[in-house]
């Protein structure tokens, strides 16, 4: 655990409050059972005396007291503690798994690398739909819990496509390399309404939308969308949209359709890898 040590000797920091559940002591007084927890590791924790329901889980405080021993483990005995304010100087990536590269860092990374496109219509249908959910794709993480569940995860996932499908388009020329960067840039940008965050920025479940259709189809719907407000209505929007209805390759992980052309196969490969 990340904290700071003051010169009484007391133990000062912030801490996401990773468990918290309310139990009563022998005399009948209520007292907080808590999981502290950081980047770093996490530490169990008690609160005596708390005042009923004023903390919960998932919620950052800043909490003062020290460590000491309790049946042979570390246990954190909590002197002060307050939930963070506004005027609180903290980063939320010292408190949970964060990508070392910020997700606005690399949302602008790949920004620039739709600027850059020749095709007009591949570069305005990729950019709008961008911008219109920046706020989200910056933080969100790439999934609830199998690969890049951490803050900026989304990004971080995406931009590592976007990486290994340059590097296959130097060695194969002959793929649409315009096309295949499309399609790895937005084959994962409707996990931002599929999974729901919590006020860490981590996912902690399914939407309910997200259940029943998914980000492969919802991706393909945004970008239906996003044609039609361009009034771009060329054969590219339908191999983007097939593009990411199949990345996930079968029916069994699901796809919706098998890839079927040469870029789509890449993309879904990639994803695979």
């Amino acid at each position: 655990m990340n904290f700071k040590e003051l010169q009484n000797g007391m133990l000062d920091g912030f801490v996401l409050l990773k468990r918290c559940d309310e139990k009563t002591a022998k005399n009948g007084s209520t007292y907080l059972d808590l999981i502290l927890s950081d980047k770093d590791g996490e530490i169990s924790a008690k609160l005596w005396d708390s005042a009923k329901g004023m903390y919960e889980s998932d919620m950052v405080v800043k909490v003062r007291g020290q460590i000491e021993q309790y049946n042979g483990k570390d246990q954190f005995r909590i002197s002060q503690i307050r939930p963070v304010s506004d005027s609180d100087d903290y980063n939320m990536s010292d408190l949970v798994p964060a990508s070392e590269v910020g997700g606005e860092i690399l949302f602008n990374m790949i920004s620039k690398k739709v600027e850059e496109f020749q095709d007009d219509e591949l570069k305005a249908i990729v950019s709008k739909i961008l911008s219109e959910h920046k706020e989200k794709l910056i933080t969100y993480p790439a999934a609830l819990r199998l690969h890049h569940a951490m803050l900026g995860g989304l990004m971080l996932h995406t931009m590592s496509i976007v990486k290994i499908a340059e590097a296959v388009c130097t060695i194969y020329p002959n793929v649409n390399r315009e096309l295949l960067l499309s399609g790895a840039i937005l084959h994962d940008v409707a996990k931002t309404w599929e999974l729901e965050s919590n006020s860490t920025g981590l996912a902690k479940g399914y939407s309910v939308e997200g259940e029943l259709i998914g980000h492969l189809v919802k991706g393909a719907m945004y970008i239906n969308d996003a044609a039609k407000e361009l009034s771009i209505n060329s054969q590219k929007v339908e191999l983007l949209e097939h593009m990411l209805l199949s990345h996930h390759g079968v029916p069994e992980y699901g796809a919706a359709v098998r890839p079927m052309f040469l870029e789509a196969e890449i993309l879904s490969s990639l994803d695979s890898l």
